[in-house]
């Protein structure tokens, strides 16, 4: 299957129509069992007018290597949060604690963090791309797109943010929680991670709106589904790969009742 590149194709649609701050806008961490959801926006410059550290064109060409953050390794991420945020004309991040997740779901808490992002900005966007969500209470224009991580600059450049700026949280909380290797696999559902919180319990950043963690904490019958398929393995930087299978999406839109 060919990689899918991002492009400045929205980018410069709609600036010909006289937008000029176009904020790409993406989350890390929707699907974790523990640690809080991140979100960042991202405006970067027209193609023509990059500046910053580079002769223009060369800060094009290293842009040219963004991804979908999650196709990308550790080090390159961060090679990348350095670039963007020396080009960007803003970057805003925001964050939704497990324990709001908790009180709120994972859908509205993922619209908070990126409502919390915008705002995040320092200056009003004059439109918002995003990455297959809208944001209703946000009164800006802005435009869904599917798979946005992957196929526009602006959002991919906001994944990277995000990401980095996720993993360096859960790298915090690793220091806090030693025994749930949360450095390794970042807060998701992998093998690791599930044996970790059955031997050592629920810690205070686990998502109890997370049926694996429920049942943890319930003493229900374990694992649930999903845990036996995780896929544990370390890419080249030595960071477990994230998990992607079904217990990412069956288990999280469930606030727990108050």
């Amino acid at each position: 299957m060919p990689v899918i590149v991002p492009s400045w194709e929205n980018e410069i649609e709609l600036c010909a129509a006289g937008n000029r701050l176009i904020a790409g806008v993406d989350e890390a961490g929707r699907g974790a069992w523990a640690g809080p959801l991140v979100a960042a926006a991202v405006i970067l410059p027209p193609p023509g007018e990059l500046g910053g550290l580079y002769h223009a064109v060369e800060v094009a060409e290293a842009l040219a290597a963004l991804r979908d953050s999650k196709m990308l390794s550790p080090s390159k991420r961060e090679e990348l949060m350095g670039l963007v945020r020396s080009v960007a004309v803003s970057v805003g991040v925001g964050v939704v604690s497990s324990a709001l997740l908790d009180v709120i779901g994972v859908g509205p808490g993922n619209r908070l963090a990126m409502t919390r992002a915008v705002r995040d900005l320092g200056v009003r966007p004059d439109y918002l791309l995003l990455d297959a969500f809208k944001l209703p209470t946000m009164p800006l224009p802005q435009r869904p797109i599917i798979k946005g991580d992957a196929k526009c600059i602006s959002i991919a450049a906001a994944s990277v943010v995000a990401k980095v700026t996720r993993d360096r949280i859960m790298q915090e909380l690793d220091a806090e929680h030693p025994a749930y290797r949360f450095a390794r696999h970042k807060g998701y559902g992998t093998r690791t991670h599930a044996e970790a919180l059955l031997r050592e319990g629920v810690s205070p950043v686990h998502r109890r709106c997370f049926a694996p963690v429920r049942a943890a904490l319930l003493g229900l019958p374990w694992p649930p589904r999903g845990v036996e398929s995780a896929d544990e393995g370390e890419d080249e930087d030595g960071e477990e790969r994230e998990s992607q299978s079904v217990m990412e999406m069956d288990f999280e839109e469930e606030p727990l009742a108050g």
